[in-house]
């Protein structure tokens, strides 16, 4: 089992980078074949709302005009058998990278060519809320909307706060197992 698991994070060793690859590491005992991409590293425009509806070939074509890494990005998903997103929290909310790249997928996921590639992958969407850390759960649910949206089997959905960071280590890397093994939804 192939998981690719996108980032929301601009930090490799900060709190979103440990649960996922908490995750990640439990895919990997597990069996599985693990990918993590970084989207602060990867080249993502904001969408452009190509025409005068707001849509443009993503809505005809189930793919997107603007030249960067989004339809590599999407390929990675495409090959994955289980997907992780990981999403720090701002503002109770996603980070700016994972929305840009959402706001984009769930566009082309609309056209059957581009749905029918993902439809029915397992999902799994970790927000962690740094500060207070209450944002978590409204993070999760808007996370889990955008998933959904894009056809997504989303299978689990992990709010983390800082707090209690460490106490759900060992629950992601569980949660990595399972995962792996093939989840039914």
């Amino acid at each position: 089992m192939k998981v690719v698991a996108i980032l929301g994070s601009r930090n490799p060793q900060g709190q979103t980078a440990r649960a996922c690859d908490a995750l990640l590491g439990g895919a990997a005992e597990g069996g599985g074949e693990v990918e993590r991409v970084f989207l602060t590293d990867v080249s993502l425009e904001r969408c452009r709302q190509c025409d005068e509806r707001g849509w443009g070939v993503c809505r005809s074509d189930g793919r997107c005009v603007i030249e960067d890494d989004f339809a590599a990005v999407c390929e990675k998903l495409a090959a994955a058998d289980a997907a992780v997103f990981a999403n720090p929290v701002y503002f109770s909310d996603l980070s700016e990278s994972l929305r840009t790249f959402l706001d984009r997928y769930r566009r082309v996921t609309l056209h059957e060519s581009a749905k029918g590639r993902i439809a029915g992958t397992p999902a799994i969407g970790v927000c962690v809320a740094g500060g207070g850390g209450g944002g978590a759960p409204a993070a999760t649910v808007r996370l889990e909307g955008y998933l959904a949206k894009c056809g997504f089997d989303v299978v689990d959905m992990i709010p983390v706060r800082r707090q209690n960071l460490e106490m759900k280590l060992p629950l992601l890397t569980a949660t990595g197992k399972w995962l792996a093994a093939g989840p039914s939804s």
